[in-house]
């Protein structure tokens, strides 16, 4: 039964697609029946109209950075949605953001890292065969093969994969403490310019403070503190 706040990514591979709504009707649907029952709050929707072999896809950045301003999970309908290479999974397990994929929800950082590897390990023998393919009709004769697997390769993506250290979470502290930088900022603009007010700012908005607790004052003036060279002078 699903609890806690969710981010939900859905993403096609044409604009056609984006516009019909042919394939986001059913990753939604999916993601609807998931959460179904239980406490949970969808926090906001974001889809993307990309390809999922390019890495330099902005709605699933900005779905990351949605997930770790409210401490909240990513949610995908199927998981071919995330990724089908092993530069994009890395970034996402950098990132600090837990992700469930309704079609396979005992999937963790390490098993969906493997599974990203052979599937780009994969589509890498494909496009060999197929060069190999051609070169043998224009041969006549040549005879298409190749290396099939890569343990030792796989063996260095689990460990890598199953890797926790104190900097990882370092670096999702201070991404997230520069993802509060623009919500800080459009508080201020409305009025709220004291550290007081700034804390309940961000609690009415749903902003969990570090350890998901409610902002305090001294909560805020150490984040802005720790990013204060980034900030606007008169903040």
């Amino acid at each position: 039964m699903a609890t806690g706040k969710f981010i939900s990514y859905l993403r096609v591979s044409t604009a056609r697609q984006g516009a019909s709504g042919l394939g986001l009707e059913a990753q939604r649907e999916a993601v609807a029946n998931y959460l179904n029952g239980g406490r949970w709050t969808l926090v906001q929707e974001v889809v993307e109209v990309e390809s999922g072999k390019r890495n330099d896809r902005p709605a699933i950045a900005e779905a990351l950075r949605l997930c770790r301003l409210h401490r909240a999970t990513l949610v995908i309908a199927k998981l071919d949605r995330l990724a089908r290479n092993v530069h994009f999974i890395s970034s996402l397990m950098e990132s600090g953001v837990e992700f469930i994929a309704v079609d396979f929800p005992q999937a963790n950082r390490l098993t969906v890292h493997i599974l990203a590897a052979v599937a780009e390990h994969e589509a890498t023998m494909i496009s060999a065969r197929t060069k190999a393919a051609l070169s043998a009709a224009k041969a006549r004769g040549v005879v298409l093969g190749g290396l099939r697997g890569n343990t030792a390769r796989m063996a260095r993506i689990g460990r890598k994969g199953n890797a926790a250290s104190a900097t990882v979470r370092s670096n999702v502290a201070a991404k997230r403490h520069k993802d509060l930088l623009p919500v800080i900022e459009d508080i201020r603009i409305a009025g709220h310019t004291s550290m007081k007010e700034i804390a309940t700012a961000l609690n009415e908005r749903g902003i969990t403070a570090a350890r998901g607790g409610d902002w305090s004052a001294v909560q805020v003036r150490r984040v802005i503190g720790k990013v204060a060279a980034t900030l606007p002078q008169n903040l």
